[in-house]
């Protein structure tokens, strides 16, 4: 197993995740590089019990999630500068940098962004791994370390919340 074609197979597949993860492209090319720097650290733990892909995916998720947490408490030390705060999750409207968001519809796909954002992490780890990567129920249940019925449900959830909020907020816009 060699680092650079490591990273050519799935850098890719890293940064997107990491951008449906954050937002912002700054942000997914800096997780990129951790996940990576992660990688190298650890390729000789590796069992090739599950599949590199998988491995790496799990890797990305870790950094994503490890990213959110530290970024929270960061910001519960002082920086209250945006206008847009969401459960301790700081998203201002310039931050959503995503290639997918059309100029004609950017604002209403920036709201739901950011409803997405402030879903449980787990439902909106699932959601995301479902619906931007394309990853089965049974391999988001690998990566998210749980059954595919487990996911299942995460799924569900997650789009009954998401439903909820935007149905609330409909009024609001």
């Amino acid at each position: 197993m060699n680092l650079e074609q490591l990273y050519k197979e799935h850098a890719s597949m890293v940064y997107n995740l990491a951008l449906n993860q954050t937002g912002n492209r700054e942000d997914a090319e800096e997780i990129t590089q951790d996940v990576f720097v992660k990688v190298y650290r650890s390729m000789e733990k590796f069992r090739e019990e599950a599949q590199t892909g998988t491995w790496i995916y799990k890797i990305a998720l870790n950094t994503c999630l490890d990213y959110h947490r530290a970024k929270k408490r960061k910001r519960r030390w002082g920086i209250f500068s945006s206008l847009f705060e969401l459960d301790g999750e700081i998203l201002p409207e310039q931050s959503i940098n995503h290639p997918g968001l059309l100029l004609e519809g950017k604002e209403e796909l920036a709201r739901i962004y950011r409803h997405i954002q402030a879903l449980p992490e787990k439902q909106k780890s699932a959601l995301l791994l479902s619906k931007m990567e394309g990853k089965s129920q049974k391999e988001i249940a690998r990566i998210l370390n749980t059954s595919p019925k487990a996911v299942e449900s995460l799924l569900q959830r997650a789009k009954a919340n998401l439903a909820n909020k935007l149905t609330q907020n409909e009024g609001l816009r």
